[in-house]
């Protein structure tokens, strides 16, 4: 055990040098009150909570908080409730990307499912500060920057700009701070020396290593023996090494790359250093969340807890969290193996809410296909979504008349609690987005039955009714990151894509109905049939009222046809 001094030593705080203090994220010496969030309904106590839905506690108690949560640690391989170490408030560290390309949609499903627990651990009441870093110093941007003839910095600047505008197009809440490693070559070098210092790396010609057979413990996130590791790095083994599963913290600069003054020649980080030396410098050692893809379980984050343990006795992080890959074919989405689609290609075709829908159709933790078959399903989803609920602002109208709950019918009243007790206990087992999002298909039908059924017209107090039932759906959307700035502009755009993939624009699908229509009139209907065929077939749905012929994407019947006939 390091001695007092040295703890201290080991310990220093982090301050970012050269960032604005409106970037340094820091939480209050001792904990106060803190304002709840305004919100339009309750979580359900303890009393009313399905004791079944949660894993029970090791003393047997299972009945949830309003504000309990499970995770799965991936330390511990297991779920366990969330208990933060300030109350009331959330530190929360995730992996970013590597900046040199566009990302795919497997930096997508991270960034949504971190998005969604961020979200949710605001909805709970906590303070949350949430740090997602840039890799901006890489292998991999010094050979895409010289591959272009372009310098790596603003290479690299180029395409977090170009990330940021992916997140945004899917509903991502900014980060409390986005770090770049660029921005923080002092605070590496420094963890860099505390590290050597405390005896846990050693220097051979100006690089810098990690020895892992000084950590004890190495090998604990990811369940992996020491003789069993290979290197753990991006680069080719080092036989200067002492141990092949050391690691560089500091490698000199070769000719004409990118690199800083340090004590020990002009070099630049390693990859794993710097999430160590960022997440100290915004959040301290000892915090409650660290998240980002199962890859990055080893060697990354087996590597990051042993540098930060080695620089300070006290580093902790309480809860280890990552989720599954998107697969092509059962095979890993990646850069590296060129099945990759990036976000900008899915979205051209695809809305980024249906995008967005479509990651959240699958727990975080398993494993998701990629194909068009989900994402036309997540499209027709997302549509029926938004058109029920701007049928029923459309019967409201304009009027915001207000009500209470008194005046709201009995059986809407227990459809909405029910409705409330399936999201917070799904969302409370470690984010069981698709039991939640299926949860919402009892109060979509509901309207729908108000909007359109002749039963449903009927209804006493029918508008208080549809008023309330939108506004518990709108709160969950909202809090799933999946509500549009309106109902009616996101339906048009859906409409547009599904005209896109079709390979159409409206005026021929307005040419074709008329076509139909013509042939009705003429009792041509095996022409009339066919022409709706051909263009269910491409994803357009025709649809017959008394006031003429409307269409509406669905899911192409050519998708669907193949799946019947095995």
């Amino acid at each position: 055990m390091a001695s007092l001094l040295n703890l201290f030593k080991s310990c220093r705080p982090f301050t970012p040098i050269g960032l604005p203090s409106r970037l340094r994220i820091q939480f209050p010496l001792r904990p106060g009150k803190l304002t709840q969030p305004r919100r339009s309904f309750t979580p359900l106590s303890s009393s009313s909570s399905s004791s079944s839905s949660h894993p029970s506690t090791n003393n047997g108690d299972s009945s949830p908080s309003a504000k309990d949560l499970w995770l799965h640690n991936t330390m511990s391989r297991k779920k366990e409730l969330f208990k933060p170490k300030v109350e009331g408030q959330v530190g929360m560290y995730v992996c970013g990307v590597t900046a040199y390309d566009l990302s795919h949609i497997g930096h997508a499903r991270v960034y949504v499912t971190f998005d969604v627990l961020f979200r949710y651990l605001k909805h709970l009441g906590y303070q949350v500060s949430y740090v997602r870093n840039f890799t901006d110093v890489d292998d991999k941007i010094i050979a895409r920057a010289n591959e272009l003839g372009e310098d790596p910095i603003s290479l690299s600047r180029r395409f977090c700009e170009e990330f940021n505008r992916d997140m945004e197009q899917l509903q991502c809440l900014d980060p409390s701070v986005q770090p770049r490693v660029s921005d923080h070559i002092p605070q590496i070098i420094d963890l860099i020396n505390q590290i050597l210092d405390n005896g846990y790396a050693y220097e051979v010609d100006g690089d810098v290593y990690f020895s892992v057979d000084k950590s004890p413990t190495y090998g604990k996130l990811s369940g992996r023996k020491l003789e069993d590791n290979r290197a753990g790095e991006r680069v080719a083994v080092d036989t200067r090494k002492r141990h092949p599963a050391d690691f560089a913290l500091w490698k000199t600069a070769k000719e004409g790359e990118v690199s800083w003054e340090s004590p020990w020649g002009r070099g630049r980080p390693g990859w794993h250093i710097e999430c160590s030396a960022m997440s100290a410098a915004y959040l301290g050692y000892s915090f409650d969340i660290h998240g980002g893809g199962m890859d990055l379980v080893f060697p990354h984050h087996e590597n990051e807890i042993a540098q930060s343990c080695a620089a300070c006795d006290s580093s902790d992080i309480s809860y280890w969290i990552h989720n599954g890959f998107v697969t092509v074919d059962s095979e890993k989405m990646s850069k590296s193996l060129g099945n990759f689609f990036t976000i900008r290609q899915v979205i051209d075709l695809y809305h980024p809410l249906a995008l967005r829908l479509f990651l959240m159709g699958t727990h975080y933790r398993s494993p998701i296909n990629y194909s068009d078959f989900l994402l036309e399903s997540a499209s027709e989803r997302v549509f029926y979504i938004y058109q029920t609920l701007h049928d029923c602002e459309s019967v409201l109208g304009e009027k915001d008349s207000t009500f209470d709950n008194g005046s709201v019918p009995s059986d809407t009243l227990t459809s909405i609690s029910t409705f409330r007790s399936e999201f917070i206990a799904s969302m409370s087992d470690d984010l069981l987005t698709p039991v939640t999002l299926a949860a919402m298909s009892e109060p979509l039908k509901t309207i729908n039955d108000l909007i359109h059924t002749r039963k449903g017209k009927k209804q006493p107090r029918r508008e208080e009714s549809l008023k309330a039932l939108e506004a518990s759906v709108r709160e969950v959307l909202t809090i799933l990151g999946l509500m549009p700035t309106s109902y009616s502009e996101v339906l048009e755009q859906l409409k547009e894509k599904a005209l896109k993939r079709a390979g159409l624009n409206e005026e021929d699908v307005l040419q074709r109905v008329k076509e139909r229509t013509d042939a009705r009139k003429n009792k041509e209907y095996e022409r009339s049939d066919e022409i709706r065929k051909e263009l269910a077939n491409v994803g357009i749905a025709l649809m017959d009222s008394p006031e003429g012929t409307a269409w509406r994407p669905a899911f192409p019947l050519a998708l669907q046809e193949p799946s019947t006939t095995t």
